[in-house]
């Protein structure tokens, strides 16, 4: 059995992975800052900040001691705050790039540690459309996203020896708790800027997460993929 990491599953889009990834018969490990909302013989729940490098360090190791080495790595967890920048708090700052950005590095770091024995080593990341469109209202989260991007592309280098293709997905906006204080409005017109004005779906992007994951993808890392049509 394959043994996938993916972090932020206790709802949203992370928990869609997780439920899909179980039902294609792999082991399952998330985590979340708050209890399972999974409950599956195969899934194993891990309840952490992703920003917690002494968390992070004691989930990797339990994972070792459990599994003994993992094949995927989900960066899913992220937090946002759609404010214009002169009313953006530092405080609000700090917790988005150190969810973003800090925690994606983390799992990366530890994470890539357990996949030397794995036949096909994969780590996606997640960014977001908000940062090739400049995004008014969302500079501190494009801002962190950008530096996964940035993340991605280096670690795909330095993994590279271990096998371990390093990859990103970035979805349009998904109907997720992520956007539910942005105005429909704001909504509107973020859409219209996509070559395909809708909404995003789960499926949309676990389909994207599936190319990468994919044997035959082996070829492919440093990537970044935006949902949509945004370029």
């Amino acid at each position: 059995m394959k043994h996938i990491v993916i972090t932020g599953t206790r709802k949203g889009i992370g928990r869609s992975l997780a439920e899909h990834y179980l039902a294609e018969g792999w082991g399952v490990i998330g985590c979340s800052r708050g209890e399972s909302s999974i409950e599956h013989a195969q899934y194993r729940h891990y309840e952490l900040n992703v920003c917690d490098e002494s968390a992070v360090i004691e989930m990797a190791r339990d994972v070792k001691r459990q599994n003994g080495a993992v094949d995927a790595l989900l960066n899913n967890a992220g937090i946002a705050s759609m404010n214009h920048c002169l009313l953006t708090p530092g405080s609000t700052v700090n917790a988005i790039l150190q969810t973003n950005v800090v925690g994606t590095f983390l799992f990366c770091r530890e994470f890539a540690k357990l996949m030397r024995k794995s036949a096909q080593p994969r780590i996606v990341n997640f960014t977001t459309v908000a940062h090739p469109l400049n995004l008014e209202g969302e500079a501190v989260y494009a801002a962190s996203k950008a530096a996964v991007e940035s993340l991605t592309r280096i670690m795909a280098r330095e993994l590279a020896a271990l096998r371990i293709t390093v990859n990103a997905v970035g979805p349009t906006p998904v109907m997720t708790d992520l956007i539910k204080g942005v105005s429909s409005e704001k909504m509107e017109a973020l859409l219209a800027q996509q070559a395909i004005p809708r909404y995003g779906k789960a499926a949309d992007v676990i389909n994207a997460v599936d190319f990468f994951l994919r044997e035959d993808s082996d070829f492919i890392t440093g990537q970044v993929l935006y949902l949509g049509g945004v370029t």
